[in-house]
């Protein structure tokens, strides 16, 4: 549920409600094409990840994936839309 709320503003988690939300449309193929796309996505992930780690030291991957999220995060407290 923790991770249902949290990616409830992702795009594609709203395509997902928006698309089974329509009567005439088959909720298991809604739920079928949602979940492959995850597990697409994810998968190219691994695949560039496991390209990346060959040539950039986990402990840099760390601590460069650490630096992005508070770059992504002081961005967000920072820039408010008016």
């Amino acid at each position: 549920m923790t991770v249902f709320l949290a990616e409830m503003g992702d795009k594609t988690q709203l395509a997902t409600l928006l698309f089974s939300a329509d009567r005439e449309t088959n909720k298991w193929i809604v739920f079928a094409g949602s979940a492959s796309a995850l597990v697409l996505a994810a998968g190219i992930g691994v695949l560039i990840g496991a390209q990346v780690e060959r040539v950039v030291r986990p402990q840099m991957l760390k601590l460069i994936a650490g630096a992005g999220f508070i770059v992504i995060g002081l961005w967000t407290i920072f820039s408010r839309q008016v």
